[in-house]
């Protein structure tokens, strides 16, 4: 029994230490983890495909009201467009796992966006969570900006107003678009770290 309680407290000791790792993996100004995932349409997509360019990796739900807010009113793709113009690539990527009520299915997930005319460079499943812990995403939404050199150089929320309120979009910060103008223009940028906010991702618990 001692034996048993000894090898139980070791394997949750190493659980831990894993998990740590692989946050402090997604540390800003460290190499951004690499990652495979499908998209919507069963396409294989890697990050290391897109080395050489800025990318936006944008975490969402479309059961978050949060994630509502910025479709809805238009911001998020217009943010997505602005990027995209500038030769950025824009992974969306869905941590939900597919027990939860907020959990759709790709072809939906991708009408979803499509009605809302988001222009994602692609939308990625991530259904077992995967990447999403080795980001150590939280919310939805939660954005990351990795550089051309596979080092991740921005880790936050989208803006400067932590509310699901439309109106308060256009008196924020867009730090996402902020950012992006900044190292695009061969820059650091000002704000690298924020506090992200919205809904916690509905992550597939561990076995």
């Amino acid at each position: 029994m001692k034996l048993l309680r000894r090898t139980l407290i070791a394997t949750a000791a190493l659980v831990a230490l894993g998990a740590q790792a692989a946050q402090a993996a997604a540390t800003v100004g460290q190499p951004a983890p690499d990652f495979t995932l499908k998209d919507t349409n069963g396409k294989t997509v890697r990050l290391s495909d897109f080395k050489g360019k800025h990318v936006v990796l944008e975490w969402t739900n479309p059961g978050c009201p949060f994630v509502r807010k910025h479709y809805d009113s238009g911001n998020m793709p217009a943010t997505q467009k602005d990027a995209t113009s500038q030769g950025v690539v824009w992974l969306s990527i869905n941590s939900t796992e597919r027990a939860s009520s907020d959990y759709l299915e790709p072809a939906k997930l991708m009408a979803w966006k499509q009605e809302r005319k988001a222009a994602p460079t692609a939308v990625l499943m991530d259904e077992e969570g995967t990447v999403g812990r080795s980001y150590g995403a939280r919310t939805t939404p939660h954005l990351y900006i990795v550089n051309p050199q596979g080092h991740l150089i921005y880790a936050g929320g989208i803006d400067s107003i932590p509310s699901a309120r439309p109106a308060d979009i256009e008196k924020a910060t867009n730090y996402v678009k902020v950012g992006l103008g900044e190292a695009l223009a061969g820059k650091p940028i000002s704000a690298a770290t924020t506090a992200p906010y919205g809904c916690s991702i509905k992550y597939k618990s561990p076995a």
